[in-house]
């Protein structure tokens, strides 16, 4: 299973968090880091409180609903 690093960039309802993870690499030919980012919709409990902003580990899961293919499994202390 995928395990991410990722910011929080919005709370749309109570039970989803937008979570946006980056990545980087190196381009084979031209040897220039490249930086991705994508930003994955993902499940969360009531209980767990997140802001924008907050820095969280998600992790893959069965499939939700239509897009929630993650899970929010907890928030990460900051760097």
């Amino acid at each position: 299973m995928k395990i991410l690093n990722g910011i929080v960039t919005g709370l749309p309802d109570s039970a989803t968090a937008k979570v946006n993870v980056e990545h980087q690499w190196q381009h084979p030919l031209y040897k220039k880091s490249v930086t991705r980012s994508k930003t994955y919709a993902c499940a969360y409990d009531e209980k767990q409180k997140f802001s924008v902003g907050d820095l969280v580990v998600i992790q893959e899961t069965k499939p939700l609903s239509k897009t929630k293919h993650f899970r929010v499994v907890s928030k990460q202390d900051e760097i």
